[in-house]
């Protein structure tokens, strides 16, 4: 709560470690000691230099050739060793927050109301899940590489050239403090550009969903130039963003690589200079440019890091931002179960409205009787659907209220009113699953007998046994594989074997010929 609605770094930073880090604080721990093997090993590396150059170059010593021949070996076997064991560890960490986001934040949205996904386009959801998710691990993955196996070896490699000759370790790194300012306003330029990007990428993600699922009212009207045109837009704008974060993202490399090359010039100049006027061995400066040299890269990483980082906050800020939302339809905290005796139902002065200052019901009251069969008649947009999706709270009324059976369904918990109520859409969701599996949706225990009672008294059973694999088909997504009229079969059987008291059937058999309408309004 401290840093929730701060998009500053350090709140993010402190966000991001408490939610999704924490947990792997111990996986973390060992990762970072085998960052402390690659850092000494790196660092002792650089220092057999010396011996190498002043024993066995200069004082030609045979006996030192098998040690420090040895002791090279040795020292790249751990570096090897230990640098796989971090990469692993990371790569484990990384990948279980992104698993450990992905669930967390699949059961947030599936918390929300039925409104939430009506105004939130699908692909800035699934970017989510897919772009902004994967730039967060990349942040963590980098952050925790960069603090820990990158700074290491430096704080290791500062240590040989201090040992050596702390006057030139001052000269060396006298310039690099110079890059912390434009390196921190390329972080933010980097940010800001990111953000951009990734809702471009949702935007790009729902249009294309959009466009393949109405392919064919696409082609019905000829407008496949006209998406072109819209698919291409949005693709160029997201090439300038990328290139871009490119472009500031490889401004760092001349900063850096200016900055390295006046450190080691000056480095050559003087230490050259002692080493001629024999105040310094050659060995010692050797080690000393090793060293200098080693700790060049992971130097150049630190100051690229922090663009890293910030793109990787961009998606961890987008994140947050839509794990903060709260579901404007929620339980009362003493939510009792609903428990259908009779069944029936009253709208008392019910009004209603899904944009504000607009009612789409405006004072209706209805009686159902326990036990009969009411229907709703009315011209198109009279609010037929609505006073259905108000029953089962996919909406909640802006005044009077809904009861079943007495008891308004905002006392009850989701699970006890929707569990009593069978719902048939005229806009029916199939999913991309067996037949089977979607008449069983709502009931995954029931029987195959059962499956194929409801789907013979649905008049569904014939035309699914003339199926490929019958029960055992993939009908596509959204149903594709099948028609219009199986679909709505198909999810009368499934509201069928629910069996539900209550039962909502929104224009369910539209889509059936005069038979198949007669034969399951029977049935039902």
């Amino acid at each position: 709560e401290l840093y929730r609605n701060d998009n500053t770094t350090y709140a993010l930073v402190m966000r991001l470690f408490k939610e999704s880090v924490r947990p792997y604080v111990g996986w973390i721990g060992f990762a970072l000691i085998c960052m402390v093997f690659v850092a000494g090993a790196t660092a002792l590396s650089a220092w057999l230099m010396k011996p190498v150059i002043n024993d066995v170059f200069i004082a030609k010593e045979k006996t030192l050739l098998l040690p420090i021949s040895i002791a090279v070996l040795v020292t790249f076997g751990v570096k090897g060793f230990a640098n796989y064991g971090q990469s692993v560890l990371m790569s484990f960490v990384g990948q279980r927050i992104i698993t450990d986001t992905q669930h967390r934040l699949y059961a947030h949205l599936s918390r929300m109301e039925l409104g939430f996904f009506h105004r939130t386009p699908t692909g800035n959801l699934i970017s989510r899940f897919t772009v902004d998710i994967n730039m967060m691990r990349a942040a963590v993955s980098n952050a925790l590489a960069g603090i820990g196996k990158d700074f290491l070896t430096l704080v290791f490699l500062l240590g040989v050239m201090f040992h050596q000759d702390w006057i030139l370790a001052l000269i060396a790194f006298l310039v690099f403090p110079i890059a912390i300012m434009p390196i921190v306003k390329l972080g933010r330029r980097m940010r800001k550009v990111t953000v951009n990007t990734q809702e471009e990428m949702g935007q790009f993600t729902t249009l294309l969903e959009q466009t393949f699922q109405g392919a064919r009212v696409v082609k019905a009207y000829g407008m496949e130039e006209y998406e072109k045109k819209r698919v291409r837009a949005i693709a160029e704008r997201i090439f300038f963003l990328i290139f871009k974060s490119a472009r500031i993202r490889s401004m760092a490399s001349p900063i850096m690589e200016t900055l390295g090359g006046i450190a080691v010039a000056l480095v050559i100049y003087y230490g050259g200079f002692r080493v001629i006027e024999q105040s310094m061995d050659p060995g010692s400066f050797f080690s000393f440019i090793t060293a200098l040299l080693l700790a060049y890269e992971p130097v150049k990483r630190l100051a690229n890091l922090n663009t890293s980082l910030q793109e990787g906050l961009a998606g961890a800020q987008r994140l947050f931002s839509l794990l903060d939302l709260e579901p404007k339809i929620i339980e009362i905290s003493n939510a009792k179960t609903l428990t259908v005796k009779g069944g029936k139902i009253e709208l008392k002065n019910v009004q209603f409205s899904y944009i504000p200052d607009q009612l789409a019901i405006d004072g209706i009251s209805l009686f159902v009787p326990a036990g009969q069969l009411v229907a709703l008649v009315g011209r198109s947009g009279a609010g037929k659907s609505t006073i259905l999706n108000l029953i089962p709270r996919f909406y909640d009324v802006n005044s009077g209220f809904i009861n079943i059976d007495d008891t308004d369904v905002r006392d009850v918990t989701f699970q006890s009113l929707r569990g009593n109520i069978s719902l048939v859409s005229q806009e029916i969701t199939l999913f991309d699953d067996t037949v089977r599996a979607n008449i069983a949706y709502g009931r995954p225990d029931a029987s195959e007998q059962e499956i194929i009672e409801v789907a013979r008294h649905a008049a569904a059973h014939d035309f699914i046994m003339k199926m490929p694999k019958g029960y055992d088909t993939y009908v596509g997504e959204r149903g594709t594989k099948v028609s219009g009229g199986q679909r709505q079969r198909l999810a009368i059987a499934r509201a069928m074997l629910k069996n539900a008291p209550i039962l909502l059937l929104d224009e369910a058999t539209s889509a059936l010929d005069t038979e198949s309408e007669l034969q399951v309004q029977t049935v039902l």
